[in-house]
């Protein structure tokens, strides 16, 4: 007997109908996939498996409330997903961003003073604030870029391929960000 392979599409449309056994298929088909797109943004295996969870609510809800848009590439829009809802906790901890300038070199090292005194503390964390203020004012194709480059250490391979654009693509929205980032800044030393 064969075995033929049922589509992501015929899979969704089978579940929708209330076929339990296909969501267990499509979790299975794309876990891995899934799974190593929120590894690589958080680095912690706990942290990983619980955002995958919450990552399959969404799809099961989005499922059953009809709103998914098909264009028969649920395994993107799986990952899309999961990456977005990894961002948003990233996000909601507000952890620290590194952006480097053109030459490879962290903004903030000019900040690294051997004895820092309190005030030197808060310059820096002012500072860092405000960088962190001027990357959200940036768009968003560009601060996704940067935050996966920067914040999660993602080669551009692996930007262009969570995102669904070229490597091309990737290096010229980060570069945008770059300078536009710079210009931001520039435009706040003209102003004090």
């Amino acid at each position: 007997m064969k075995n033929v392979q049922i589509s992501d599409q015929e899979l969704v449309h089978l579940y929708m109908k209330g076929n339990e056994a296909c969501l267990e298929q499509l979790i299975k088909r794309h876990q891995k996939s899934i799974f190593t797109a929120i590894y690589l943004l958080v680095k912690n295996r706990a942290l990983a498996e619980d955002i995958f969870q919450e990552t399959f609510i969404k799809i099961i809800n989005t499922l059953r409330n009809g709103t998914y848009n098909e264009e028969g590439k649920f395994g993107p829009w799986a990952i899309r997903i999961g990456r977005n809802l990894t961002i948003d906790y990233l996000r909601k901890q507000k952890r620290d961003v590194t952006i480097t300038d053109s030459e490879g070199n962290d903004i903030f090292s000019f900040l690294q003073i051997a004895e820092e005194s309190r005030e030197d503390k808060l310059i820096q964390f002012q500072t860092e604030q405000h960088i962190k203020s001027l990357v959200k004012k940036l768009p968003q194709e560009q601060r996704e870029v940067l935050i996966m480059r920067h914040w999660g250490n993602l080669s551009f391979k692996e930007i262009a391929d969570q995102t669904g654009v070229s490597i091309n693509t990737a290096l010229g929205r980060m570069r945008y960000a770059l300078n536009n980032l710079r210009k931001m800044l520039e435009q706040d030393r003209v102003k004090i």
